[in-house]
């Protein structure tokens, strides 16, 4: 029902699901990370969500998806990143109407769907206006990523990057749709359901992840997934040696990665 591949854009993946029955409703959890969809036929922004998004299947079409790396959002489609929070925004709303029908229409009618929105991406990504602050700006925002997801605090990861911690909440806000704390905690659920889901036990994936224990786990996810620990890793993915498909679909698309 759901496929991925890597994309040719660096840090980003390509992702499909099948058509599903109008009417279907699934559950997308955050993950700090920002989409550019063709959803019912409409080119759509995915922007970053601070708790699962839960929508209702309309046409059962379909579903292409280009999910860009944290941070990357911002620079395709133009908008700081908090102003699309917990946001599925058609692409007409931040883009000229007519360049947005033209690209609808490459894409839809692409072989490869996405690949063409991968193009989309690329040809903003290579904008010649880009200067060497914003090179820097980008830079400086992966390396806040890496820091927060191998577990540094707030003040550690603005010392390491040259910023004040009020600099570094504002920066954050703007790249990746709210500040490091909450980036801090999408990150880590994420990790924590990952090594779950590749068979790791409940107990020593919220040990490795950074959480005090699985109960600290367990209210974290209830708290970003709005669902128990147990529903989005399932008994056969917690059993040592046993793999489980950290992207099997939801219904619907969204800037996050999907789960049962």
């Amino acid at each position: 029902m759901y496929e991925e591949r890597t994309s040719r854009l660096r840090g980003a993946v390509c992702w499909t699901r099948a058509a599903v029955p109008p009417g279907t409703t699934g559950r997308v959890l955050p993950d700090g990370c920002m989409d550019l969809l063709l959803w019912n036929g409409e080119l759509v922004v995915a922007g970053p969500d601070t708790r699962a998004h839960l929508a209702t299947e309309r046409a059962g079409l379909p579903a292409y998806g280009l999910r860009l790396p944290p941070g990357t959002g911002p620079r395709v489609f133009g908008p700081p990143a908090w102003e699309l929070r917990d946001r599925r925004t058609p692409l007409a709303d931040l883009w000229p109407a007519g360049r947005v029908r033209e690209l609808t229409e490459r894409v839809a009618g692409a072989r490869d769907p996405l690949a063409a929105l991968e193009q989309v991406a690329a040809e903003r990504l290579a904008a010649p206006e880009r200067t060497a602050a914003e090179r820097r700006a980008a830079a400086q925002e992966e390396a806040v990523v890496a820091a927060l997801r191998e577990g540094a605090g707030v003040a550690r990861t603005a010392r390491g990057v040259g910023l004040s911690e009020r600099q570094l909440h504002r920066r954050c806000r703007a790249a990746f749709g709210y500040g490091p704390k909450t980036l801090a905690r999408v990150l880590r659920m994420q990790r924590a359901l990952h090594l779950a889901r590749s068979g790791t036990a409940l107990a020593g994936a919220a040990q490795l992840a950074g959480y005090a224990d699985q109960a600290h786990l367990s209210r974290e996810v209830r708290a970003l997934a709005g669902a128990p620990l147990t529903a989005l890793v399932p008994a056969a993915g917690r059993r040592a040696g046993q793999s489980f498909g950290a992207n099997r679909s939801t219904p619907l698309p969204s800037g996050s990665r999907t789960t049962a």
